[in-house]
């Protein structure tokens, strides 16, 4: 039972994640630092950065289930790397539920406080992801306790 990722997989998944978060990261640049509106009061750019984060975003949604049956159940069925793993598994969770009531709620109030727990779990995820890639390096360097009978 393999829960090594190949590196063709290892590829999508940080093209994917980058993917995602440059195109919300230039959304948010976008809407909240180049201001130059159009008759509507926003950045015309905004609703590319927009579509484009939305396309990633699925494409976040399709390897985030193949990462469920190639990686995730595995590893944590053998208690691997749990509270990275998990933190980032809830983290991606998170902003997928997110993100979708962010397409549908129409409640400005909720939006904006929705939004803004979006955009800052999602800022935040490459220091999640980079914390778990780097569990097993951190892990093996801590020094074992040896028992003695």
């Amino acid at each position: 039972m393999n829960i090594h990722l190949s590196k063709r997989t290892r590829f999508w998944i940080n093209a994917v994640g980058i993917g995602v978060w440059c195109s919300g990261a230039g959304w948010l640049a976008v809407h909240y630092l180049l201001r130059s509106p159009n008759a509507f009061g926003s950045n015309p750019a905004e609703p590319v950065w927009l579509k484009v984060h939305g396309a990633f975003g699925f494409l976040s949604i399709w390897t985030f289930g193949v990462l469920w049956g190639m990686h995730i159940v595995k590893a944590w069925h053998r208690h691997w790397h749990r509270r990275s793993g998990g933190t980032l598994f809830s983290a991606v969770a998170a902003l997928i539920v997110s993100g979708y009531l962010l397409y549908y709620v129409a409640d400005e109030q909720a939006r904006r406080a929705l939004s803004f727990f979006h955009w800052i779990v999602g800022l935040a995820l490459p220091l999640a992801y980079l914390l778990h890639r780097l569990a097993k390096k951190i892990h093996q360097q801590k020094p074992q306790l040896r028992r003695h009978p």
